[in-house]
């Protein structure tokens, strides 16, 4: 198998986002280490912006 198309449907096998210990919500990059939602592990404030409705 090579690099080209066929080879880009094989990167979906583990887990991206899992629960984040701060906000809960399934969020945080396994990888990166940061939560897309509330900023955890990148920033000790939470992350919001006013575009965005906090639920």
């Amino acid at each position: 198998m090579g690099k080209g198309t066929p080879a880009r449907g094989k990167h979906s096998k583990g887990k991206v986002h899992i629960t984040c210990r701060r906000c809960g919500n399934h969020s945080f990059h396994a990888t990166k280490k940061v939560c897309s939602s509330c900023g955890y592990g990148k920033s000790s404030k939470l992350r919001k912006y006013s575009w965005a409705k906090r639920k």
